[in-house]
């Protein structure tokens, strides 16, 4: 992952509360993120689709559900950034726990 690459992600809202979130949660499936973002399935899909391919995130399947976390792998200096974000600025969405349910994929 280059310098521009992990920027380029970051730069759209919707990516960056994305990965904040992750980063947060340590784990979330597509159901969790709909709910938590508000927003449709196939526009978080898409966007999970574009940071998993980039190698921000890796998905691991468990029976029909996907779920994403930062990928291990990143360099040392965006695990870092990726914390100062989430410790200076976290996000302004509620921590999963807070919601109502655990999972809203169950």
């Amino acid at each position: 992952m280059d310098q521009v690459n992990f920027f380029k992600c970051l730069s759209d809202e919707t990516r960056l509360n994305i990965v904040t979130l992750v980063v947060e949660n340590k784990e979330l499936c597509v159901c969790d993120l709909t709910e938590m973002l508000q927003l449709s399935q196939p526009k978080i899909s898409r966007h999970l689709a574009l940071l998993r391919s980039s190698g921000l995130l890796q998905d691991r399947r468990q029976s029909q559900w996907v779920y994403y976390s930062i990928n291990p792998q990143l360099p040392n200096w965006c695990h870092d950034i990726l914390n100062v974000l989430t410790t200076q600025q976290p996000s302004n969405i509620p921590p999963l726990a807070a919601l109502p349910t655990q999972s809203y994929c169950e």
